[in-house]
């Protein structure tokens, strides 16, 4: 085999992971599925590797090469890994350790996956140290009460060798695919080209994506509306794919109607040529076949026996269909009687492109584990679309709660089942109780550990609890707090000086502790680092210097500033002079004024407008006042139904025939993610600069930024609220043929801390009062009525 053949890596454990898998899907066992309950503990496997005497080496690594051959394809296959260690005795012993929560009197033979991974070491090793007989031990070892046990087994050489040479030949006929399918795919991408003529900046924009790709870097993008954002960093990410720069792309969104778009990116360039197998990956609920997911073999008739049969579905469908739909991939998994989820993210390991949500990448709950479980990097491209919204999400993600009140509806519901248990669950509730007794309101807190010791100790018991009682009443609500005590001390783990710890009361008097996720780079970077490059990019990236320090970019990272396509003359920009929307001013007569001036934007020219407000409050006191003086209001609900989103989205049809005023929340379903082209929208209101309400949690992050940046407003409040503000003014204007007008209701907006905030396509604006206003958007219409 010459030195240009392909070469085909895999770690051991994916191997075994991949190949070995067998038996029901099955959510009942220990609260959790097998593959999450053998957590490696990476303290545990340190210190038992110390324990061990001379005879035991740690941490050995082993590789082999092997070359592979069928028909037209050849390439070199190495599989790698790193033994936890290697006993030199009478007999070589490999030894797998694996760390586990639950009692180890209950297993009874080590795990399949885990033998078969301590016999790959112990092929190699026999192999290349010519041995005729090789050992393997399994050690488990309890995380809490750090008890051991020991499967051991000696092996002869020509039985590891068969069992080894059937365990490459299955992997090959994937790796045989996966090599003739890249080849297939980067023929059709040199041959594809950009699908639409340049618009001014829009080729720079393409450059500087691809550039990013080359250089390993990130890329921040403000990209005003117009500017064709989700071709623009698509395309060049495929050429590179093309290039062998890189091998699977995450287009990454906060919402459906982002991923819709992203499938139609890729929709549109299969049609000019492209092959490419992109996944979209569907909520669980979604794409479930019952009413409501619950993945064990007595609910789901799919459940059983699920992975004998998901590798044969996904290689079924690998071969059979170069455009994977949602629509296939259902019909597949049908054909082989497989949970459609799974059988998705399965899929998704094979896929060039997968289209999803921010969650399945850095939520340290849901992410992809198949894909970022192991130390090395790989060279893996992240698009991030809409990245303004990844700020809050990732806070969020990275932060952790407990309620005092879920500890005792837990100990309400296993009365009497469980002493030990319940006696854990008693210490978490007076430790709770202690400090609720010394908070009044906020109230940070310096130091917990001896809540989070008694919550290992508890997790213990837990999961001896859900081992024994595989069914009860209330076991949903008990199996949801098991998990939130998991992910709280799972941040508790990466807790740093970007964490506060707090406790507070709920507005129904509910007592909880949090810990506080102030700044996520850090977590964010981690799994960022797992990939060749990133690009952020929304409409609402400023002040981008913020966002680029929040998300994890580093100092020799990039940041543009995409110009808008728009023609300026199609626009026109207002600021009301005389209005406020401060709680000191907020009365009566100042709502009459603001439904003033929204009488005068909207009685000028016939059609769909939309006015956003801060709150839902404001928002019906001013409907209520507007009676008899505005016609034809509608109004945002407060938890509508999809199907009543459509509907309202629907009514704003081209050329009504009469004026229609939506009265619509800043930072709502309506207020960023809806696309009213032409004149189904020709003009928004903005009432207020979008602030967020001032409570506990937002004091302390500006405390904490006061005390880090000396912009603890800006952080904690003002970019948050002019993001609600550019995001819905953003609604109007659409395509470089529509005409449209923004009118700003706030004083506030003529302060330079605002303004330093305005994107570069909003001036030059105009600063008016309720007269002055009238005649010049009579005169901004009347000057279009000839286009």
């Amino acid at each position: 085999m010459g030195d240009t053949a392909e070469v085909v890596k895999i770690s051991v454990r994916n191997l075994v992971e991949f190949i070995f898998r067998s038996g029901d899907l099955d959510n009942r066992h220990g609260g959790r599925k097998e593959a999450e309950a053998m957590q490696e503990g990476s303290r545990i496997h340190r210190k038992i590797q110390k324990q061990m005497g001379t005879s035991y080496t740690a941490e050995v690594p082993l590789s082999i090469s092997l070359p592979i051959s069928a028909g037209d394809i050849e390439f070199l296959f190495v599989v790698e890994g790193r033994a936890d260690g290697i006993i030199k005795e009478e007999i070589v012993t490999i030894d797998e350790i694996k760390g586990m929560y639950m009692d180890l009197e209950y297993l009874t033979e080590p795990v399949p996956v885990h033998k078969a991974q301590a016999m790959c070491y112990a092929y190699i090793y026999a192999l290349q140290n010519e041995l005729d007989t090789i050992g393997i031990r399994m050690t488990y070892c309890n995380l809490d009460t750090e008890d051991k046990k020991y499967f051991e087994e000696t092996l002869e050489f020509k039985t590891l060798s068969i069992w080894f040479d059937n365990l490459i030949k299955e992997y090959a006929k994937w790796a045989v695919w996966q090599i003739r399918w890249s080849r297939t795919r980067n023929t059709s991408i040199k041959e594809i080209e950009f699908p639409f003529n340049y618009r001014e900046g829009q080729k720079k924009l393409v450059s500087d994506v691809y550039v990013t790709i080359l250089r390993n870097k990130r890329l921040f993008i403000e990209a005003p509306t117009g500017v064709g954002k989700t071709i623009s960093t698509v395309f060049p990410a495929i050429k590179a794919m093309g290039e062998g720069l890189t091998g699977k792309l995450f287009y990454l969104t906060a919402k459906t109607i982002t991923r819709t778009v992203a499938e139609e990116t890729k929709q549109l360039l299969t049609e000019k040529g492209l092959l490419l197998k992109a996944v979209t990956i569907t909520a669980k609920d979604k794409i479930c076949i019952l009413d409501k997911a619950d993945c064990n073999p007595d609910s789901c008739p799919r459940a059983r026996g699920h992975f004998d049969r998901v590798n044969e579905a996904v290689y079924d469908l690998l071969v059979s269909e170069d455009d994977i739909s949602r629509e296939k991939l259902l019909d597949f998994a049908e054909k082989h009687n497989v949970c459609p989820f799974e059988m998705c993210l399965d899929t998704a390991t094979w896929a060039d492109l997968i289209i999803c949500d921010y969650n399945y990448v850095f939520d340290p709950n849901v992410y992809l584990k198949r894909f970022f479980q192991n130390e090395k990097k790989n060279d893996y491209v992240f698009l991030i679309d809409e990245a303004h919204n990844l700020v809050d999400r990732a806070r969020e993600m990275y932060s952790a709660v407990l309620f005092k009140e879920e500890i005792l509806q837990v100990k309400r519901l296993v009365k009497g089942k469980d002493k030990a248990f319940e006696k854990a669950l008693d210490t978490i509730n007076n430790d709770l109780l202690k400090l609720k007794r010394e908070c009044d309101e906020t109230k940070e807190q310096e130091n917990v550990s001896d809540l989070v010791l008694h919550l290992m100790h508890l997790m213990t018991k837990y999961e001896d609890f859900l081992t024994d009682h595989k069914d009860f009443d209330g076991k949903e609500e008990v199996l949801t707090t098991y998990m939130n005590i998991r992910h709280f001390l799972g941040i508790y783990d990466v807790y740093n000086d970007k964490y506060i710890t707090y406790t507070d009361y709920t507005d129904r008097g509910e007592f909880f502790i949090k810990l506080l996720c102030m700044d996520p780079s850090d977590n964010l970077k981690g799994r960022l680092d797992k990939g060749r490059s990133a690009v952020f990019f929304s409409a609402t990236l400023l002040p981008i210097q913020y966002y680029k320090e929040q998300l994890g970019g580093r100092e020799d990272d990039y940041a543009v500033y995409a110009p808008s396509p728009f023609e300026k003359e199609n626009r026109f920009i207002a600021v009301g002079r005389d209005v406020s929307t401060k709680y000191s001013k907020r009365n009566e007569k100042e709502y009459r004024k603001i439904i003033e001036y929204i009488k005068t934007f909207t009685e000028c020219k016939q059609g769909n407008y939309m006015v956003f407000f801060p709150s839902y409050q404001m928002l019906n006191k001013i409907e209520e006042l507007s009676r008899g003086i505005l016609a034809n209001v509608v109004v945002q609900g407060n938890s509508m139904t999809e199907e009543e989103k459509e509907n309202f989205l629907n009514d704003f049809t081209i050329n009504p025939d009469s004026t229609r005023i939506a009265f619509c929340v800043m930072g709502g379903v309506f207020g960023e993610g809806i696309d009213l082209k032409h004149d189904r929208l020709i003009g928004a209101v903005i009432v207020g600069a979008g602030l967020p309400m001032v409570n506990g949690e937002k004091e302390l992050y500006r405390k904490y930024y006061q005390e880090t940046k000396s912009s603890g407003f800006e952080y904690a409040y003002l970019y948050q609220g002019m993001n609600k503000v550019l995001q819905s003014a953003g609604r109007v204007i659409r395509t470089t043929q529509d005409k449209g007008a923004i009118l700003l209701l706030e004083e506030r907006f003529l302060d330079s801390r605002y303004q330093e905030l305005f994107p570069r396509e909003w001036f030059p604006y105009q600063v008016v009062d309720k007269n002055e206003l009238k005649g010049l958007i009579k005169e901004f219409w009347l000057s279009h009525e000839s286009h």
